[in-house]
């Protein structure tokens, strides 16, 4: 899971798409010393990757995000840095792409270099409990505008349909159904699907490749 040298994950808003970056960062970084975490969201400003800025540092992993996250100045920035992430071959990088088609377009600034290096997953964040991606077709909508918007294809599929801290073990049962509708009707594998930690153990051997998340706490 996740052992391409760049892994981008994509989502519309509320699917959770930061969450899941921040934790496949942690997790890589048990395995590998070279870890980035490159945040391309300049559309959302409520949910960042910043928010875990102190935990990342203390896993050795490199935060590449704007200099006005978590600030009150909100303008769309990218910092020079987000180069490192096509350039250096030794890093190993996960980034976070913002939540509609206009998030997207800043990915197809460097997309090009991306796709030629060929060792890449763009991974689609769905979430079932979302109004806006109920089902595969309102899904499938907002996933060809991510990809006509960064330039790149997607992989993969990451099913993170949850109801907040209400989530319980059918919820996420139930949401199985969903996602395999979105894999057929996309041609596209369900990498993970991912649980709060806490039922983690409730859900183990009755979904394939699950995968726990740590909840980031939101720095006010």
């Amino acid at each position: 899971m996740f052992d391409k040298r760049i892994t981008l994950f994509c989502g519309h808003y509320g699917s959770g798409k930061t969450n899941i970056a921040v934790n496949a960062a942690l997790k890589l970084s048990e395995e590998y010393k070279n870890i980035a975490l490159a945040d391309l969201d300049i559309v959302n400003p409520y949910f960042r990757t910043k928010d875990s800025s102190s935990m990342l540092s203390e896993k050795g992993i490199r935060l590449i995000c704007s200099e006005y996250a978590n600030s009150n100045v909100d303008i769309p920035a990218l910092p020079a840095e987000i180069y490192a992430i096509t350039d250096d071959k030794n890093l190993k990088s996960v980034v976070d792409i913002g939540g509609d088609d206009r998030g997207a377009y800043v990915l197809g600034r460097i997309s090009e270099k991306i796709v030629s290096e060929n060792d890449y997953d763009m991974l689609m964040v769905i979430n079932s409990y979302r109004p806006l991606t109920r089902d595969a077709q309102s899904t499938m909508e907002v996933l060809n505008e991510i990809e006509t918007a960064a330039k790149i294809k997607f992989t993969g599929l990451i099913n993170n349909s949850n109801l907040g801290e209400e989530t319980t073990p059918e919820d996420v049962l139930a949401s199985l159904e969903y996602a395999q509708s979105v894999s057929k009707a996309t041609g596209l594998p369900i990498v993970a699907t991912t649980v709060k930690e806490e039922l983690y153990e409730a859900l183990l051997g009755k979904i394939e490749n699950l995968f726990p998340l740590k909840l980031q706490e939101k720095i006010m």
